[in-house]
């Protein structure tokens, strides 16, 4: 079960005003120069032993999880630890800057864990900027021992949101349908995890079939599709309570319900005498109200950061294209016009691009464009990628891709990737069964900071 993550930081202490940073990165060109950068191990203060292990194994894994972080954004380029002369610089002192010049660093991270009497550990951690010998960042946490992971993550968001001026988007957590089974009988589970992969939890047993799972923007709250007993239904789940309840059982068939910004809302599709439109629910007093009537299939609809547009899909124009209405179900404008269908859409939460699954060519792509149409760009150039995510701070995508089959019918996994808005710098996912259906988290609830 998912853990109360409200309370996991005790306190988090600032150890110094920053100074003006010398180190910027464009982070509209990743993988063209990305910014070197050391990060040693944390000192262990007291070699102790933990109820997770020594504290020199936590100090390592620690710089292991921010060093992975930084790297997978194709913005930084973490240095061998083999190169290192000082081994395992403490926060708590100046480094020895003669040290990381000659490798050419840019870049330093430093870092201290001790255990304090309580039993809970405390984390320290320093950026500093190698050229002016400045520091740029520092840090302190105390949390539960077991927490070192979540701390690794917060450190990765302070240096990324430091060095770019974009927020971080590592201490967040990813929802999907993992997939096990015969290809003709799949058995399709909720699941979730860490942004990186880590902590895998199923959410849900695998006796019924669960579709389409979405994260609210604003609260670590999930809507998903279940077929239960054979009927479609919309179910809430909050992530940090285990709480489930059901929003409405709906004698058409459903598809992709999503929140809108504020959270108090849900968005749906609702086929109704063989006709698909667009459906919302309050959330507060679960009345649905009807946003679009056409003889066209209408579906995949998802709200602007400001609550005040709406972009879907639909094939009222006789082929599948997008579409941006008011809030109000007024205003409906096509704004997609190249080769192709397009489908899956969903708004940026910068509100500056749209992301899509572009059909055409024998193959599936993710792309974006800006909402009035523009600048349409495909990124990734696989068989069949589809249904993307942005990340919080809208920077990344993650998607789900399928593999070809071969000539022996061998084919037909699925697993998640995720892409930046470059295209070039694109990775898989790692997840321990067949993945799909990703929705992305907005950063974890901090508690008491200070």
């Amino acid at each position: 079960m998912i853990k109360n993550l409200v309370g996991a930081f005790l306190f988090i202490v600032m150890l110094a005003s920053h100074a003006q940073a010398q180190i910027t990165v464009d982070v509209t060109d990743a993988t063209s120069n990305p910014i070197p950068i050391a990060i040693p191990e944390f000192y262990a203060a007291q070699d102790q032993e933990t109820s997770t292990g020594r504290l020199s194994d936590i100090g390592l894994s620690i710089s292991h999880v921010i060093t992975s972080n930084l790297e997978t954004t194709g913005l930084f380029r973490p240095l061998s630890p083999n190169a290192f002369i000082e081994k395992q610089p403490a926060a708590s002192g100046r480094p020895k800057f003669a040290s990381w010049r000659p490798l050419g660093a840019q870049g330093l991270v430093t870092g201290t864990v001790r255990l304090l009497p309580n039993g809970n550990l405390r984390v320290e951690f320093r950026l500093w900027d190698v050229l002016s010998g400045r520091q740029m960042e520092g840090v302190g946490y105390n949390t539960p021992v077991s927490n070192w992971r979540r701390i690794a993550h917060v450190i990765s968001d302070r240096i990324y949101e430091r060095i770019t001026g974009d927020k971080g988007y590592f201490d967040t957590r990813i929802v999907y349908i993992a997939e096990s089974g015969d290809k003709l009988n799949r058995v399709k589970r909720l699941a979730i995890m860490d942004q990186d992969g880590a902590n895998q939890q199923f959410l849900t047993d695998g006796s019924y079939l669960v579709l389409t799972p979405r994260f609210s923007p604003n609260r670590q709250e999930i809507t998903f599709l279940s077929y239960y007993r054979d009927k479609p239904r919309v179910y809430l789940f909050n992530v940090l309570s285990n709480k489930m309840e059901v929003l409405g059982d709906f004698p058409g068939m459903t598809f992709a319900p999503r929140f809108s910004p504020d959270g108090n809302k849900v968005i749906m599709t609702l086929a109704e005498d063989g006709n698909s439109d667009i459906y919302v629910m309050d959330l507060r007093t679960r009345r649905v109200k009807r946003l679009t009537s056409h003889p066209g299939i209408d579906t995949s609809a998802s709200y602007s950061p400001d609550g005040q547009s709406i972009v879907f899909n639909s094939d009222r124009g006789g082929s599948q294209q997008l579409y941006v209405m008011n809030a109000d179900g007024t205003g409906v404008r096509r704004i997609s016009f190249g080769r192709g269908r397009y489908a899956t859409p969903v708004w940026s939460p910068r509100g500056d691009l749209l992301a899509f699954t572009k059909i055409g060519d024998s193959k599936f792509r993710i792309g974006v464009m800006r909402p009035d149409g523009s600048g349409e760009r495909l990124l990734t150039n696989a068989y069949q990628d589809e249904g993307p995510t942005w990340s919080p701070n809208g920077r990344v995508l993650m998607f789900f891709r399928t593999k070809e089959y071969d000539r022996r019918g061998r084919g037909g996994d699925t697993s998640l990737w995720s892409v930046d808005l470059t295209g070039r710098n694109e990775r898989q996912v790692p997840t321990p069964f067949d993945a799909s259906d990703p929705a992305w988290s907005p950063p974890l609830p901090i508690s008491n900071q200070r």
